[in-house]
């Protein structure tokens, strides 16, 4: 007996964005995207890799090299659109500065072969060229009857003179939970943790400022600041600013730490602290991250940063560049365990409601088919 065949339509979508390495936010989400199995059991996709940094040392400065690999993924993306009728183009592309000139060549190939657009917005920064001549003339053609994911609408006031309202679709983040999970916290010396790359923007400054006032309020704890150091934070400097403020019994540099390490401080903190104004910021991974640990976090009101953490629920939502007010968060964090094991249950709940990687397939799928 045959077997009979499903008359369900199998979509057919060439997708354009950056993959690992270097590893970032987008790289990391499109790269999720590119390996989901849920995705690819029901959409036929073709991938060109966006990114012409294989390092992050390499993003933001010029080389023959990218410019190499700029000229291959033009010319893939023109033989794949040759060679097949896609219901849609997906694209994850920069929408500021340098970046946007770079990516917007991509979109508007797509568009001259007609085919239908839907930009997945991993980034801000429009704002500040959205007045100038030549980037306004071309965000609009760029933009223009195209469907945009945005990760929050929190995030939309950057694209608004561009992007009107009905064009939006809303997708947050999501992260695997198959990770594990160890829960070795409320030390008799608690521990905060910061995880990113030493920038003054992702508030590493300020933390320490904050944790200088502690110290000075009679607090013992240990802070651990995990990442990569920069060419704006080395850790030369790290450790200059760290003595400076009389920190070194308190504070340390752990240096990047990835896959079982990374998850062993997240066990082994009782706090989570990300105090950014990093303008680039929208939608935080290791915040989702912290909260998948149970951790309470606190972090400012940037980019979609408060759609992730309800304050005074799941973590605790602060001023920007106010150590101040971070010391005084952290102190009452510090006095009350149980607040903190309440806060991180709480976070613990909407990550498994909100923030789950079948729950980011699910939504992406209905994204990149609505309407086809």
């Amino acid at each position: 007996m045959k077997k009979e065949r499903s008359t369900e339509k199998r979509y057919k979508i060439l997708c354009i964005g950056p993959l690992p390495p270097p590893v970032h936010g987008s790289s990391i989400m499109t790269d999720y995207l590119k390996n989901s199995a849920y995705i690819n059991e029901r959409i036929d996709i073709d991938w060109v890799n966006l990114s012409t940094s294989r390092k992050m040392e390499e993003i933001g400065r010029g080389s023959i090299k990218k410019i190499a690999r700029f000229i291959s993924s033009y010319l893939k993306t023109f033989g794949f659109l040759l060679k097949n009728r896609y219901d849609r183009c997906y694209l994850a592309i920069t929408c500021h500065g340098a970046g946007f000139l770079k990516d917007a060549p991509f979109v508007l190939m797509c568009k001259m072969f007609g085919r239908k657009i839907i930009i997945h917005q991993h980034n801000k920064g429009m704002t500040a060229d959205v007045d100038r001549p030549v980037f306004r003339w071309l965000l609009k053609r760029v933009y223009k009857d195209t469907k945009v994911i945005l990760l929050s609408w929190k995030l939309y006031p950057d694209i608004q003179k561009i992007v009107d309202k009905d064009q939006i679709t809303v997708c947050p983040n999501g992260i695997p939970d198959d990770v594990p999970h160890y829960y070795l916290r409320n030390h008799t010396r608690p521990v905060l943790l910061f995880l990113s790359n030493l920038l003054e923007g992702k508030g590493v400054i300020t933390l320490l400022d904050a944790c200088q006032i502690l110290k000075e309020h009679g607090y013992d704890f240990e802070c651990r600041f995990v990442g990569g150091d920069t060419i704006e934070i080395d850790k030369f400097r790290f450790n200059k600013e760290r003595t400076s403020r009389g920190l070194d019994d308190h504070v340390v540099y752990a240096g990047r730490k990835y896959g079982e390490e990374k998850y062993q401080e997240f066990a082994n903190a009782d706090i989570f602290v990300f105090p950014t104004y990093y303008d680039n910021e929208c939608f935080p991974v290791v915040i989702l991250e912290a909260m998948q640990q149970s951790l309470p976090v606190v972090s400012t009101n940037e980019g979609g940063i408060a759609d992730i953490i309800d304050d005074d629920k799941t973590g605790k939502i602060i001023p920007q560049k106010n150590p101040g007010k971070l010391a005084e968060t952290l102190a009452e964090l510090l006095d009350a365990p149980e607040k903190r094991k309440k806060l991180g249950r709480n976070g613990k709940e909407k990550y498994n409601s909100n923030y789950t990687l079948r729950k980011f397939e699910e939504n992406m799928f209905a994204c990149l088919t609505e309407d086809l």
